[in-house]
């Protein structure tokens, strides 16, 4: 007779009664998906149900539970969203993370202001003038939920299809290949990158003007040391923009004079008037507002770059887009006046620092001497793996299926924000991974997103991101948040919106 033990990883728990100890008559009325998705995860974070190990069928919970199997189906569907399982079809539904506990966060007090409580948590976080580390600050912050902009579904990384590139690479690899890398990157990436570009932002380019970096906060970095050393001191930016592009490009002795920023996209008139001779914008899906450089406004900008502007094109968030085409890049129409960068950190996770800038001929050779008085270039595992995986396929197979994954986490996004925060007007559904949203009551919107910090919800206030006085706002990313977090996130901001009225 075999002795041989099932391995721990792939132990199920045997399904019963006793499953967990569940007792459906604790759940609320109405509420049954909620309560045992809570459950569940409470058995995750505290090693009951132990990562490897093997959830019950749906069917047979169900019928333990004496629910409805689409009760316990959509259970696990949330976990699955969260990061909590993955489904693997007949090997079952599989525990891969546990939840990461965060201190209890009491909510405001009805009617009173809570400014004060959440300055002295964080710290005066929300001062009126940001200070260079505040997004360090706002990240090292413990919150029940997450809704800062800009960050994917981290829990959607593609560890399977990585693991496989992986392998695959170390197994071609030779002894040579571990050496020091080439500054502008591995030749493998840039011709990834090169061919990735071309099919999806219809950019043509040869891999040997591709120079790949440790991200575009990497990109502006070398951009602004080459642009200054060229003459130039004043960078022009958008208004509302980016607060961190900002930051990066005055920390590098450049002006940024801001440019306003309407429904059509950037004002290029004004952006003439300024006298700038470099804009830094994203065309294609505008930080925060959402809004897409209409045709008009296109034509107005290449004839601005045609006297000799130079424009930094941030192809920000362009491939997250829900319910309009695609829009093709600026670089693909004025190469010579383009200083292009895109990079994996929406696509993937920022955890790679990975990503690539195109520049004009006359600068490309000032960008590689920057990149190697910087790091010496890219490690070179990482851009090789993620050459394999970008040639495979897995990044479409990847941008695919975070797609739907978004779209329902911003429809959750609106659904919440018309219940309770009705006055609120949101800006730029159709794309991107964050929604930005107005009020046209004064107020202090720095105020309002401390009070949200305080209530366990992190948010960033529209002031952050504005030189000029405009109505207030937040900007709300809903990537990275479950529908149900985010329906609390956004209720915890509604509250928080009546007590400061």
């Amino acid at each position: 007779m075999s002795r041989a033990k099932e391995s721990p990883e792939h132990r199920s728990i045997t399904p019963g009664s006793d499953f967990l100890q569940l007792d459906v008559a604790d759940a609320p009325a109405g509420g049954l998906s909620d309560w045992l998705a809570g459950r569940l995860r409470l058995a995750i974070a505290d090693g009951r149900l132990p990562l490897g190990s093997k959830l019950p069928a749906t069917r047979v919970l169900a019928g333990e539970l004496r629910v409805s199997r689409g009760v316990v189906t959509e259970t696990y569907q949330r976990l699955i969203e969260a990061g909590h399982v993955v489904g693997r079809g007949r090997a079952g539904t599989i525990v891969v993370a546990a939840p990461v506990p965060a201190p209890p966060m009491a909510p405001p007090p009805p009617g009173n202001r809570p400014r004060s409580t959440a300055r002295s948590a964080s710290g005066g976080l929300f001062a009126a003038t940001p200070g260079l580390d505040v997004f360090d600050a706002l990240r090292d912050i413990p919150a029940r939920i997450d809704l800062s902009p800009g960050v994917p579904d981290l829990a959607a990384f593609p560890r399977a299809a990585w693991l496989r590139a992986e392998r695959s690479v170390l197994e071609d690899l030779t002894p040579p290949d571990f050496r020091y890398g080439n500054p502008r990157g591995t030749p493998a990436l840039r011709l990834a990158v090169s061919r990735w570009l071309g099919r999806n932002r219809g950019i043509r380019v040869d891999p040997g003007e591709v120079v790949i970096v440790a991200g575009v906060a990497q990109a502006i970095a070398l951009l602004a040391q080459v642009l200054r050393a060229d003459g130039i001191h004043r960078v022009a930016v958008e208004d509302p923009g980016s607060l961190g592009v900002r930051q990066h490009l005055e920390n590098w002795g450049l002006e940024t004079p801001p440019i306003p920023v309407d429904a059509e996209g950037v004002r290029v008139d004004e952006l003439r008037a300024s006298g700038a001779a470099a804009a830094m914008l994203t065309p294609a899906h505008q930080f925060p507002t959402g809004v897409v450089l209409d045709g008009e406004r296109r034509r107005e900008l290449m004839r601005w770059a045609g006297d000799g502007g130079l424009i930094i094109e941030d192809d920000y968030d362009a491939e997250h887009r829900y319910d309009r085409p695609p829009v093709p890049a600026l670089r693909g129409m004025l190469a010579e006046q383009v200083c292009y960068t895109g990079s994996v950190s929406k696509l993937l996770a920022p955890a790679l620092r990975v990503g690539w800038v195109l520049v004009p001929p006359r600068h490309l050779d000032a960008v590689v001497a920057a990149k190697r008085n910087a790091d010496l270039g890219n490690p070179v595992l990482a851009q090789l793996v993620l050459a394999r995986l970008m040639e495979s396929g897995g990044m479409e197979r990847q941008l695919r299926f975070v797609r739907k994954l978004h779209r329902r986490r911003r429809d959750a996004m609106i659904g919440a924000i018309r219940t309770h925060l009705p006055d609120a007007v949101v800006h730029g559904a159709a794309a991107g991974l964050h929604l930005m949203i107005t009020f046209d009551a004064p107020f202090d919107d720095a105020e309002l997103a401390a009070g949200a910090l305080a209530g366990g919800v992190k948010v960033q206030p529209l002031s952050w991101h504005s030189q000029r006085r405009r109505s207030p706002g937040l900007v709300l990313g809903y990537a990275a948040s479950t529908p149900t977090d985010i329906a609390e996130g956004i209720a915890t901001i509604g509250d928080v919106r009546r007590a400061l009225t």
